[in-house]
């Protein structure tokens, strides 16, 4: 009992001084700063998908994935110039996350320790990565928008998350994919969809998404919201099936960077790819 009061202090006393950290760094950074600090973000996951993907923890060829990351954000920076390649890429990315998110959720056999995932982590999951990084980046930078854009798109997952938590502990009884992550039910992901559709409305009402009207406001967070889980089970598919409980230790009550940023990286390419259909403001 002792041990479990120690934990949620250190992940309260983390999630108290990275919140305001990052809210402050999405409104006052300009974006090539901003850019910056979520590259650093995106390196350090990529540490620990060397970790999941069997690499030695340090060594040369852990911090060659590092390099492989870098190199993908830097290709997809030089390619943000088409935006037609862009929203491809955008579309290929959210059907993956919903095929993803469908095959662990029907999935009921155990998931067991398995190599066979490591080429996917090590050369995929940056890919995946690269992505989320490009779609914050090309949010923030739309004029006059950027900032309350990445903002909404933070606290759509932070409530999606609190709405997921306390439905889940009130309501839930039938798991949501048992097999890969026992804690998820159905009730759960009720509740975050129901959240998400009360926070779209919010800001279609406040117009902080620059005009989009309420059912597309509601729409594009319901299934932001939805494919946001395909990236929180995936996350929790290859620890199970690297053996590990968490990506990493860096923070405290939290895990490893992958612990917190797992379903931001499913749903911001979703949000611009939503926004882009729906709005066009890029």
């Amino acid at each position: 009992m002792a041990e479990g009061r120690s934990a949620l202090r250190s992940r309260v006393v983390t999630a108290l001084v990275l919140a305001p950290a990052v809210i402050a760094g999405v409104l006052f950074l300009p974006t090539p700063w901003l850019a910056a600090l979520f590259g650093l973000i995106v390196a350090l996951g990529a540490l620990e998908w060397a970790r999941l993907g069997g690499l030695p923890p340090g060594g040369a060829s852990a911090w060659l994935l590092v390099a492989y990351q870098l190199a993908l954000l830097w290709l997809g920076d030089a390619l943000s110039a088409y935006p037609g390649l862009i929203l491809v890429g955008l579309g290929l990315c959210a059907g993956w996350w919903l095929g993803v998110g469908i095959t662990l959720a029907l999935r009921r056999t155990p998931v067991e320790v398995d190599v066979r995932l490591r080429p996917l982590l090590l050369v995929g999951a940056p890919l995946l990565t690269a992505l989320a990084w490009l779609a914050l980046v090309r949010l923030h930078a739309v004029p006059a928008l950027g900032p309350r854009l990445v903002l909404s798109l933070l606290v759509l997952i932070w409530v999606a998350d609190t709405a997921a938590y306390f439905s889940g502990r009130a309501l839930g009884r039938r798991k949501l994919a048992p097999a890969v992550s026992p804690g998820k039910t159905l009730a759960g992901l009720a509740g975050a969809l129901v959240g998400a559709a009360t926070f779209g409305l919010v800001l279609a009402e406040l117009d902080l998404l620059g005009g989009l009207g309420p059912f597309a406001s509601l729409g594009l967070c319901v299934g932001v919201a939805l494919l946001s889980v395909a990236g929180d089970l995936f996350e929790s598919y290859a620890k199970r099936a690297a053996g590990l409980k968490d990506s990493g230790t860096l923070l405290p009550g939290h895990g490893g960077v992958l612990d917190r940023i797992d379903s931001l990286i499913a749903a911001a390419p979703v949000f611009l790819l939503g926004l882009l259909l729906l709005w066009r403001p890029a």
